[in-house]
């Protein structure tokens, strides 16, 4: 095979990835567009643009810009957050099933949030903070319990497994002793909803993904060359211990931060990054992909659970019983296969 061969393929491989994050990217402003225009008042295009550009439309002014842009912001960046995530765990531990949704660190957020909600008492800003430490300090547990003689992988993901199995058990029992209003107030956040988004709460988020995003996008090279082994990534020029640490405070913060703004979506950075991979073919980093997917799919769950049935159910379920199938499918290829993203 000729080197003008190989360098033809690799440009068609680039420009079909091209068109693919360029589709995903245009589906994404689509379906925004549709969650402000849709409702139980229909308002057309032109009467949500003024409404985002300031101007003062009759009826839209307050339906469009108090109530469905934030929902839609928030349903936006916490899917990308999510999805990019997800993505950076998956890459780094060469596995899809290394998701924080498996790991443990979403379940740490939750119970911190539970614990926070009902035996504390906090009210809603205090509760997103007490999930964000929860998360960063699960996350630097698991870290340091699979660290012991190196850093291994299919460890991290055994141990995260196992400290969510034991945080969730903490979930049960404090939501077992809680009283009718605080239940309901802690399934509420534990569904994963962007039910009552308000700016207050895109607020944080936004300012850690503008903050955390460009963290991630600048180590993506370090990350691909993760795949190939520390040892391999080293000889290639790689710092492997300051990379990892990078991508896990930035994967980790972000998913804190989205967490605490919406709840743990369920399956969502678990499934993210292997469709996006699907989608776009090998040859390049996941992670904007892989953030739009999960922005592409927040918007569309809750445009689905709005809309398309009876009653009106929480994007966490929905994403739920698209996850849950989804996972045990992973599973079954990847016991036959040991595949990768």
């Amino acid at each position: 095979m000729s080197l003008q061969t190989v360098r033809s393929g690799h440009r068609r491989r680039l420009r079909s990835r091209g068109r693919a994050v360029w589709i995903l990217a245009a589906a994404t402003v689509v379906v925004f567009a549709v969650t402000l225009m849709v409702g139980q008042t229909f308002y057309s295009p032109s009467e949500v643009l003024g409404v985002i550009l300031g101007e003062t439309v009759p009826g839209a002014s307050f339906t469009v810009g108090e109530l469905r842009l934030p929902r839609a912001i928030l349903g936006l960046l916490a899917g990308f957050a999510f999805g990019i995530a997800g993505v950076t765990f998956q890459t780094m531990l060469r596995n899809p099933l290394a998701s924080p949704d498996i790991i443990g660190i979403n379940t740490g957020a939750s119970a911190a949030a539970v614990v926070g909600i009902v035996l504390l008492g906090l009210d809603e800003t205090a509760v997103s903070f007490l999930a964000l430490a929860g998360a960063l300090l699960t996350a630097v547990a698991i870290y340091l319990l699979s660290h012991r003689g190196g850093f291994a992988g299919a460890r991290l993901i055994l141990i995260g497994i196992g400290v969510a199995a034991m945080l969730q058990s903490v979930v049960t029992y404090v939501l077992s002793q809680a009283a009718a209003w605080d239940l309901q107030s802690a399934m509420q956040w534990l569904t994963g909803s962007l039910n009552g988004a308000t700016w207050t709460a895109v607020t944080p988020l936004a300012i850690a993904s503008l903050i955390l995003v460009p963290v991630l996008l600048a180590q993506a090279q370090g990350l691909d060359m993760l795949r190939l082994g520390d040892d391999t990534a080293a000889s290639l020029g790689v710092d492997v211990p300051r990379t990892r640490i990078l991508l896990i405070l930035a994967a980790v913060g972000l998913l804190g931060f989205a967490t605490a703004a919406t709840g743990p979506i369920a399956f969502l950075a678990f499934m993210a990054g292997p469709i996006a991979a699907r989608l776009v073919g090998p040859g390049g980093s996941l992670l904007v992909p892989a953030g739009l997917v999960g922005a592409l799919l927040v918007l569309v769950a809750d445009l689905v659970g709005q809309f398309a049935f009876e009653h009106r159910y929480p994007v966490g379920v929905v994403t739920g019983v698209l996850g849950a199938p989804y996972l045990v499918y992973l599973l079954i290829r990847t016991n036959r296969s040991g595949g990768s993203l």
